[in-house]
């Protein structure tokens, strides 16, 4: 078998494989066999008859044609492998020549896996913040958890801070309505600040079933670019002003939970779930600087363009998802940013880049350092899952699949990369 590798742009070779006649008739002896199952032949029982009376009943030609999509799924890995060449994707195939008493060429355009160069790990340093929790945190959590358990009275005055108000109201831009800038019965708590700067305090003093206009300037960084820094009218109803009674915070407030004996045990406690919730949050920002710093310091061959389109296509897979636990539509969602599918796609490509950097690197280091999660591992991950979906039959078929703990094998071994690499960089 002879082989020729041509470089094309944008990730992808050109593999060039000829075969011949001696390699191609194991081939045609295979394809023959195959089209006397199916053939009736006078004496024969099918699958018996012998080459030349499959070829003088169908002819030579067929027999060639038959055994090709065979000889190409077989001599192509073996090509592959040879040639050291690491594909993604399914191969696009040419028939170069295919005629009885010829060599077999046939031609593979193929995408490959970018090889990487690693930077140095070693002269790569991160620095890990120090976790620290503060009582105006811990007494935010409290005030938080005072408002959940608060009680609402209907009140007979004007709204003041701390009070709940539910209000209509109308937004305007140049005196035009804005989509979706129309609410009724929307409860707010004035104080708060859950809405743009100023809208709160300008309902202090309204009163039930009282009306009021006023114009409000958008953040210069709001997240919709085109009320950005705008001057915005507002028109609101008050329908109803409660007054929040909040509990007081002490020891029956807390076994009024469930859970704690005294005030101190809930203060204890939200300290804790705000140390875990800190260092979770540094560890995220840590992985996200060391891949950062990694793909910036390393050199990678060019992408393919079937990778970045498979990358963006899941990450609008992940986002519709998102969309639909939160109970909202992907076409409302794309109504409101005024974008296409297609225009996402395009927006999500400098990141799906990154994404598949990170993977290229986090596989790499795999490779050189021999980091791969153990059998056990996998076996541990797989019984923490099951016990989660304990009684769902479904859930515990799909979690027991090969595929899934393939699946579970990558993720555990990018943890134990990304583990590696901490490590190194860390401070």
């Amino acid at each position: 078998m002879k082989t020729e590798v041509k470089k094309l742009a944008k990730g992808q070779v050109e593999l060039t494989v000829e075969l011949s006649l001696e390699e191609y008739q194991p081939f045609l002896e295979q394809a023959a066999k195959i089209i006397s199952q199916n053939t009736k032949i006078p004496g024969f029982r099918p699958g018996k008859a012998n080459f030349n009376l499959i070829k003088a009943k169908v002819g030579e030609a067929e027999i060639w044609q038959q055994a090709l999509e065979r000889a190409v799924q077989k001599t192509l890995v073996k090509a592959l492998a040879e040639q050291r060449l690491m594909t993604v994707g399914s191969p696009k195939i040419e028939v170069i020549k295919l005629a009885p008493g010829n060599p077999v060429i046939y031609k593979a355009t193929i995408n490959l896996l970018p090889n990487v160069s690693l930077a140095d790990f070693s002269k790569i340093k991160i620095s890990q913040n120090k976790i620290e929790v503060r009582q105006e945190e811990i007494k935010k959590s409290m005030t938080d958890l005072q408002k959940m358990r608060s009680q609402e009275t209907l009140a007979d005055k004007k709204a003041e801070a701390g009070d709940k108000v539910e209000i209509d109201f109308e937004t305007f831009l140049d005196k035009i309505p804005l989509d979706q800038g129309k609410n009724e019965k929307f409860p707010l708590v004035i104080g708060e600040k859950t809405f743009i700067p100023g809208f709160e305090e300008q309902l202090i003093g309204m009163a039930k079933d009282e009306t009021k206009t006023f114009q409000l300037k958008f953040p210069e960084n709001y997240h919709q670019k085109n009320l950005a820094g705008r001057l915005v009218d507002f028109k609101v109803k008050v329908n109803a002003v409660y007054h929040l009674d909040l509990p007081k915070l002490d020891d029956s407030f807390a076994k009024s939970l469930g859970q704690f004996n005294n005030l101190k045990e809930l203060e204890d406690k939200i300290r804790e779930n705000l140390r875990l919730e800190a260092q979770d949050k540094e560890n995220r920002r840590l992985e996200e600087e060391l891949l950062d710093k990694s793909i910036d310091q390393s050199k990678f061959e060019e992408i393919p363009d079937i990778l970045i389109d498979s990358e963006t296509k899941k990450m609008l897979e992940e986002l519709e998802h998102n969309l639909a636990h939160q109970g909202l539509k992907f076409e409302d969602y794309l109504h409101h940013l005024k974008k296409t599918q297609a225009d996402l796609l395009l927006n999500f490509v400098p990141q799906a880049i990154k994404r598949i950097k990170s993977a290229l690197v986090i596989r790499a280091v795999g490779q050189n350092q021999n980091i791969k999660a153990t059998e056990a591992e996998i076996e541990s991950e797989v019984q923490k899952i099951l016990a989660t979906y304990a009684g769902n039959s479904e859930a515990e078929k799909n979690i027991s699949q090969p595929a899934y703990r393939d699946y579970l094998k990558n993720i555990l071994t990018a943890r134990k990369v990304i583990e590696y690499l901490k490590s190194m960089m860390i401070k």
